[in-house]
């Protein structure tokens, strides 16, 4: 095993780890254990390090860990050696050894990942899929259904689900008529195009027969279900294009911006969502000196294109929510139901891991998604032959979505070249001045994102991130894994100053000055305005009188299913941080939390209003439509 010193200069420079678990270990509780599970099922990670005795300083500016040490080693042992060859569905047998240190004793545990024919392993109790735990990043999340692809072969995935109250009557002849369009200009002698519809449906497993009647599958309903049967059998399983003026996501949606809600076959849903977005991007064209033909500047096609089909392709359907689009006036994202199946760091790497093999066939057989995983290094590849900046992208198993991530303008224009030139003192790396342009474009980075922007490994990436938070340009939220950084001091002091930028405003190129665009979105500072006497009561006196009387009724008890219906009644009435929700109720933020507001959050009885970044400073709740 390694040595404690070592382990702790590992997470003292990384601030987050996927192989090493620090924790008080005052006794062998369910998060420890859930840790070993973790560790013993993640494919690929190799085991992983939990330290017991070890703690990171909460009021520390840097990552601090330090040891605290434990009482009694010997019992500590004894009981995770019991629990592990008991509370699981077969015995772990983890190594442990114990290191004396000045500061105590800390007990050091390696888990080794257990061989594929093993996986996974689950808590006993809880069953299949939530008792399997899975290490993603430096957390154990529980397990999904779509996690069991993972480890078991299965021959039945949910795309090749047959979908009730479906028949033949349900399909759009169009749809197949254009699949054997494309499919014909990649292989115009490929034997299904002389099956009739119904044969070539049922080659494409998107048909099956139960009870002798003809059925669609998931795929099927996707791929080539009408629009009508579409909004009858999956209605929230669209895309909605939805456009949003300037460069945040505004609190009050509902009079800010539009949407365009769209379903129907895949295939063709594709060109039209990529019809819409193309016709909606500002365009450019650059002459060149000495050249007499001009060349188209801006977003690469095909690099929207792949983004598009790898949304469309790999969402889950399992999750009735729509894939969204959403234009920003300096980018575009896309979010799609499904967290990836390959991990952040492998992104872009060969290989493939398919959550809907059947329909991502249909796109390969048509030349519409890139073949053996490469359609994420395409798009890398494009942005940077245009001189873009990369496509970033954000896998979070924890809302289960899959998040790209695609910046308008070119990286390192003359306007950024100025702006980044009043940081010289710095002495900032080619890299650290890409997250500062990111930061300025999007309002923060994480540790991910920076890795994605430089291809640094994630120490680099740590230290280097750590050294802007150092000299003020940035300012670190959040914990671990869920650590993101915001403009600091220094770097808020000189985006207000800094030079004219570009914008796009109603599709169109406009030259803002930053202290008039900040001025702009400022409210107006006059003193004979009248006052807002309703925002400056106290927040309690602000709550309408019947969820008060409810409030009231509870009379201190934590009636958990009285105390999530109010919640769900204040988000109706207004979108409140978690902090305002704990003042009306009189409770801790961090009790009012796990008790309620995640609960309601997992039902989809409350949503985040900042849905992008989950730890967003302003991130508050809000009860959806």
């Amino acid at each position: 095993m390694r040595d404690i010193k070592d382990l702790i200069d590992e997470l003292n420079t990384t601030d987050e780890t996927v192989k090493i678990e620090a924790k008080r270990g005052s006794a062998i509780d369910k998060s420890i254990l859930e840790t070993v599970c973790a560790f013993a099922n993640e494919p690929g990670l190799g085991g992983g390090y939990i330290l017991l005795g070890v703690e990171r300083d909460a009021v520390s500016l840097f990552p601090t860990y330090t040891v605290t040490g434990i009482e009694d080693p010997d019992k500590l042992q004894s009981d995770l050696s019991s629990q592990c060859a008991s509370v699981f569905s077969q015995a772990l047998r983890p190594k442990m050894e114990v290191e004396k240190t000045s500061n105590g004793n800390v007990l050091k545990i390696w888990v080794d990942e257990l061989p594929v024919a093993q996986k996974p392993v689950y808590f006993k109790k809880d069953g299949l899929p939530k008792g399997v735990m899975r290490r993603i990043g430096s957390s154990d999340q529980h397990c999904t259904e779509d996690d069991l692809l993972l480890f078991y072969n299965h021959n039945e995935t949910f795309d090749s689900s047959v979908v009730k109250d479906s028949s033949w009557d349900d399909v759009d002849e169009n749809a197949v008529d254009y699949y054997r369009k494309l499919r014909a200009k990649v292989n115009e002698n490929a034997e299904e195009l002389s099956y009739s519809d119904k044969d070539l449906l049922f080659a494409l497993n998107c048909i099956k027969k139960e009870k002798g009647e003809e059925k669609l599958t998931v795929a099927g309903l996707q791929l080539f279900g009408s629009k009508m049967a579409q909004r009858r059998l999956a209605p929230a399983l669209r895309v909605d294009y939805v456009r949003v003026p300037g460069n945040e996501w505004v609190q009050n949606p509902d009079d800010r911006f539009t949407t365009i809600d769209m379903r129907g076959p895949l295939l063709l849903t594709l060109q039209r969502v990529y019809n819409a977005v193309v016709d909606d991007l500002p365009k450019g064209f650059l002459l060149p000196e000495g050249e007499l033909q001009a060349q188209s500047v801006g977003l690469p096609g095909r690099v929207l294109r792949e983004a598009l089909v790898n949304a469309l392709m790999h969402r889950s359907f399992r999750v009735n929510q729509p894939i969204q689009v959403i234009r920003y006036g300096n980018r575009i994202e896309i979010k799609n139901p499904g967290y990836s199946l390959k991990t952040e760091e492998a992104l872009g790497e060969p290989g493939s891991q398919q959550r809907n093999p059947f329909v991502a066939a249909v796109f390969h057989e048509t030349n519409l998604a890139e073949t053996k995983g490469s359609g994420i290094r395409t798009m890398r590849n494009l942005m940077q032959r245009s001189g873009m900046i990369p496509p970033t992208f954000d896998s979070n198993h924890g809302n289960d979505e899959f998040t790209t991530r695609l910046l308008l303008h070119h990286f390192l224009s003359e306007e950024d070249l100025e702006w980044l030139a009043t940081f010289e003192k710095f002495n900032l790396n080619d890299d650290q001045k890409k997250a500062l342009v990111f930061v300025r474009e999007v309002g923060a980075i994480d540790n991910v994102t920076y890795r994605q922007l430089s291809g640094t490994d994630v120490l680099k990436a740590s230290v280097e991130l750590r050294s802007l938070k150092k000299d003020d340009l940035l300012i670190a939220k959040g914990k671990g894994r869920a650590t993101y950084y915001v403009p600091g001091p220094v770097f808020a002091n000189e985006l207000v100053h800094s030079e004219p930028v570009a914008d796009i405003v109603d599709n169109e190129l406009v030259i803002v000055h930053r202290d008039e665009r900040k001025a702009q979105s400022a409210p107006p500072n006059d003193e004979s305005a009248p006052p807002q006497d309703e925002s400056a009561l106290p927040l309690m006196d602000q709550v309408p009188d019947d969820i008060k009387t409810a409030i009231e009724a509870l009379g201190g008890k934590a009636d958990k299913e009285k105390v999530m219906e109010i919640i769900v009644s204040l988000c109706k009435w207004k979108e409140l941080k978690s902090t305002e929700l704990a003042e009306i109720l009189g409770k801790s933020e961090k009790y009012v939390l796990r008790k309620f507001v995640g609960p309601l959050r997992i039902e989809g009885k409350i949503a985040y209003t900042i849905p992008d970044m989950v730890n967003h400073p302003e991130q508050a709740y809000k009860t959806p439509k």
